[in-house]
């Protein structure tokens, strides 16, 4: 994604800009974590449906999390819909966690090696407080294989802070007001979690390590693949604020416009800071006062007669005249991040969510409706007013959060995590958890991982992304060819392909990375076919029986008929052996039959009579080959 023109200029790197990662993949397993359903089962169908309320719970310290607060603050109504196929009494909280996948633990176990990390001695089940409703129990079941690991990248070391397998959450229907609804098949589904350390210093930089991860990843064979299947969370932070986290980023590529516009709005919203601060408005001094105007403002009178509970809420804020039109992004201003906490923690979700006297709201409120609205609060030239309107309850909690949040501008960048928009911005989604989230999980056993256990994984580790990578490019692939073939499950009948059969490294990339990835967007299903499969077709290239050019043919034809029967493919698209007397005769009758056709222009002739003679020999010999015999001819 393109960065907008007005913020091109912005460098975050000039302001204290760094970045870390967590990169959430699901494990190929058959199994989930702690129930013995199927893994992977997906579907919109189901059984049954279980409605549930959450409400926070204390820590082990008597605390309650921040986040656990926000949660109960929506009110939300949760339904899960239940397919009989993929979940049992443990996903619902009905029955006790069976002992964790041993299988899922392994391939855990095995990237954390592969990242460079030491294992931990005993694997210790925990609890992670999630009342979003997205896990029934209100709580993740996670732990900690790996501890203190690293990836080289450029000229240094970025640093894994820890690897931990936990359980999916829920996918989420639909999120309208007070309810939200989910689906259960995705839920328990094993994954890793990986936690770099803030060492990315541009947004370029966040893109190539998420690459190098995701390569790492996929390189073991043993994480899904496809939609769904891996989220990441980017933790961003300036010089002089704090770190916030931007959930659920699906896709690499999105990453360096993201993290552009979420470094801006960081320093946005630091010099807005200041811009209070030079008011005299600060954390203590800062000044705001509420009030019901549902019967002053004659523009909600159809509203207040269709819902008995309805209300108009106003918040006069002291000193802050203009500065809720203030600029936090490309299309944004301060006011559109208020009313994203307002949309989220009060539910309302009419447009507008709110409005505010910084703007023009003469579709909205007459002349006589503001007149009113300063009369009431007394408000003076140098103070604002936002205005929520809807249920009661709804409008008293919004105007609680819009005092909380102008509050916190005066002290810079909130803890919060926020969700990425379609145009590359963010917006609120729920407040940073904290420590208080976490704790042991006394229905699970700790797992003692052994050091002979451990290094029995260590001894067939695969081979690691950035090796691969550089023995490739010693093979002479191109950058390319290699990121076609560097994640490819197809790697290892590369290796014998070169190693065995002496195939061109070149051709055998080719050919098992971006042709089959041709042949996949023309619906070949090429899971179906098997290494040998792939080791024949290379055999019958190295007995001549067609040219390289005809790889792409054959698999066009499989992908087209389904038939990997390559003799018979070959048969039909009338390829034979020719020898070399025989190439030269006939190429030799081609010439003569063209004498008086095409261009007396030699360079031009010679296209001119390639093409002719290539109808007649395409995948049977190749094109160097001809070029070489018409040459002397």
């Amino acid at each position: 994604m393109k960065i907008h023109p007005a913020l091109q200029e912005f460098n975050p790197r000039d302001y204290g800009y760094k970045s870390g990662l967590e990169v959430h993949h699901q494990l190929l397993t058959q199994k989930k974590l702690f129930c013995r359903c199927p893994a992977g089962l997906y579907s919109d169908e189901y059984h049954a449906q279980v409605v549930r309320h959450m409400r926070p719970t204390l820590s082990e310290l008597g605390e309650y999390d921040g986040t656990a607060l926000m949660e109960f603050k929506t009110k939300k109504v949760i339904t899960y819909r239940l397919n009989k196929e993929s979940v049992c009494t443990y996903e619902m909280d009905d029955n006790p966690p069976f002992l964790i996948n041993r299988q899922a633990v392994d391939i855990a176990i095995e990237i954390a090696l592969m990242l460079n990390c030491s294992i931990v001695g005993e694997l210790h089940v925990a609890r992670k407080q999630y009342l979003d409703g997205s896990i029934p129990a209100g709580f993740q079941r996670t732990a900690i294989v790996g501890l203190n690991g690293w990836i080289p990248y450029k000229d240094r070391k970025i640093n894994i802070i820890q690897l931990a397998i936990e359980e999916d959450a829920c996918r989420e229907v639909s999120d309208n007001g007070h309810e939200r609804v989910y689906t259960t098949d995705r839920l328990s589904m094993p994954l890793i979690e990986v936690v770099t350390a803030p060492e990315m210093f541009d947004p370029q930089e966040l893109f190539e390590v998420g690459n190098l991860i995701s390569d790492l990843l996929r390189t073991t064979g043993k994480v899904r693949r496809g939609i769904g299947s891996v989220r990441q969370d980017v933790n961003i932070s300036v010089e002089g604020g704090t770190r916030v986290e931007i959930k659920g980023v699906p896709r690499i590529p999105l990453f360096p416009s993201l993290a552009h516009y979420e470094a801006y709005r960081q320093h946005q919203l630091l010099t807005l800071r200041d811009k209070l601060n030079e008011r005299g408005i600060t954390k203590d001094s800062f000044a705001s006062e509420k009030f019901d105007v549902t019967a002053e403002i004659d523009h909600f009178m159809m509203d207040r007669n269709a819902n008995e509970d309805f209300h108009v809420g106003a918040i006069v804020l002291k000193g802050m005249a203009g500065l809720l039109s203030y600029p936090i992004g490309s299309t944004r201003t301060f006011a559109d991040d208020i009313a994203g906490r307002v949309r989220v923690i009060a539910c309302i979700q009419h447009q507008p969510i709110l409005i505010h006297t910084d703007e023009d709201t003469s579709e909205i409120l007459s002349e006589q409706d503001l007149a009113h609205l300063r009369e009431i609060a007394n408000m003076s030239d140098d103070d604002s007013a936002i205005i929520v309107w809807g249920d009661k309850g709804d409008v008293d909690t919004a105007l609680g959060e819009i005092d909380i949040r102008c509050m916190e501008a005066t002290i810079g960048i909130p803890n919060e995590t926020r969700q990425r928009l379609s145009n590359g911005e963010t917006d609120f989604e729920r407040i940073l958890p904290g420590a208080n989230r976490m704790y042991p999980d006394t229905d699970s056993p700790p797992l003692a991982l052994s050091e002979a256990e451990v290094d029995l994984i260590r001894a067939i580790l695969p081979e690691r992304p950035w090796i691969r990578r550089d023995r490739l490019k010693k093979l002479g692939l191109s950058d390319s060819l290699i990121k076609s073939i560097i994640v490819s499950p197809r790697i290892s009948l590369f290796n014998t392909l070169v190693e065995d059969q002496k195939i061109d490294p070149i051709l055998a990339a080719n050919v098992l990375g971006e042709l089959l990835i041709h042949a996949r967007r023309l619906g070949a299903d090429l899971a179906e076919l098997e290494d040998e499969q792939f080791a024949l077709l290379f055999n019958l290239y190295n007995k001549k029986k067609f040219s390289r050019e005809a790889f792409r043919l054959i698999l066009e034809d499989f992908a087209v008929n389904g038939e990997s029967d390559w003799n018979h493919i070959l048969k039909q698209m009338a390829f034979e052996s020719v020898d070399d007397d025989k190439l030269k005769s006939s190429i030799t009758e081609i010439v003569k039959e063209n004498a008086d056709k095409g261009t007396k222009d030699a360079e031009a002739r010679t296209r001119f009579l390639m093409g002719r003679i290539m109808d007649r020999y395409r995948g049977a010999v190749a094109g160097a080959k001809i070029l070489e015999v018409l040459s002397k001819v």
